[in-house]
Parts: C-alpha cells; sequence; structure tokens
C-alpha cells in the first residue's frame, strides 16, 4: 500500500447520530477508540481524511442541516483535507469525491464511520466499481441492532454480514490495528 496514494474515508462520524432513538451510547463507547486510532494514524502518516457528512434537507429530522446537527460528532473534529455532504447512501453518487481522489492520484482508500451496513457498505461497493481498493475497516464503523419483521439482529450480526458480502468481492475486511501497523510499516 502506498501511502502517497491512500486516503481514508470518516463516513458519517456526525453529530446527527447521537439524536436518534436507535442511538445505543455502549456500543459507540466500544467504537470511538477504534475510530480514534484509525483518524490518528491517518494523521500521523500523511494520509488525507476525506470527511463525508449525510443531509436531509426538509426532513425536520436529525440529518436536516437546518437542525444544526451536521457537524462532527463529538471528539472527531480533526481538521480533514475535504469534506463532502451527500444525500444519498453512498459518498460518490452525488458528490464531488471521484474528481477529488482522482486529482489526487489516490486509488486506495480506507473505510470507517457509521453505519456499517448502510452508508460504509454502500460507499465501499460503489468505490469498488468504480476501481479503487478498498480496506473496510470493520472494527471503526458503527451499528446498531435492527429488527425485520419481529427479527432482532444485533450490530454484531449486521457487521459479521457485512464482512461476509464485501470480503473478496468490494473490499478486503482489516481491523484497526492491522491497518495501522501496515500504515506505519509502509512509512518505515
Amino acid at each position: 500500500m502506498t501511502q502517497s496514494k491512500t486516503a481514508l474515508l470518516l463516513i458519517d462520524v456526525q453529530a446527527s447520530f447521537p439524536a436518534r432513538d436507535y442511538w445505543v451510547e455502549s456500543l459507540a463507547q466500544a467504537w470511538r477508540p477504534k475510530q480514534r486510532a484509525v483518524l490518528d494514524a491517518a494523521q500521523a502518516n500523511n494520509i488525507p481524511v476525506v470527511r463525508i457528512f449525510h443531509e436531509a434537507p426538509g426532513s425536520q429530522g436529525a440529518f436536516d442541516p437546518t437542525n444544526g446537527l451536521i457537524r462532527p460528532l463529538d471528539g472527531f473534529d480533526d481538521e480533514a483535507a475535504v469534506t463532502f455532504h451527500k444525500r444519498v447512501h453512498n459518498a460518490f453518487s452525488d458528490t464531488e469525491l471521484e474528481n477529488w481522489l482522482r486529482e489526487r492520484n489516490i486509488t486506495q482508500l480506507a473505510i470507517s464511520g457509521i453505519r456499517t451496513e448502510q452508508c460504509c457498505e454502500t460507499t465501499t461497493r460503489v468505490a469498488s466499481d468504480l476501481g479503487f481498493s478498498v480496506d473496510f475497516v470493520s472494527d471503526a464503523t458503527l451499528t446498531f441492532p435492527m429488527t425485520r419483521n419481529g427479527i432482532t439482529w444485533s450490530a454484531n450480526d449486521i457487521k459479521a454480514r457485512t464482512e461476509l458480502v464485501l470480503e473478496d468481492r468490494f473490499a478486503r475486511i482489516i481491523s484497526t490495528q492491522d491497518l495501522i501497523n501496515e500504515w506505519q510499516n509502509t512509512r518505515e
């Protein structure tokens, strides 16, 4: 992995999520150190951080920009190389992200953020289809239990399913620590 061709996508790590009724603080507490470690490692290794925010203008909910929650989640307000605002699940379709990456000859993406099976997974799939190599830093993604037809899937179940469908098709699944080790070894 050549660092000059790598970027970290920090997807939807924003204040909107704690305002949602499905937010589980204990899950967020377990995720925060992993997300923080990936962000710190990117900065230490001169890997550009690309901040992505999700917004839903006119929704009057947590993702409506008029509510003031389209801002970094507390503890993650680090400077980013660039910030994009999206209105769809993936970070490419309605932003200039692809152009920004290509102008800088970035070919490798590390993906982290909120929610594992939604915006993180969808961005991974689109990035792969566009020809980017993707490291999906699963333990640096956050999700919450979901219920359908009376069956509840835990956050761990959802992450396992996401890893299953992404691995070796759209991305390499990698842990925070393994990614950090690779970035450090490439620098040395």
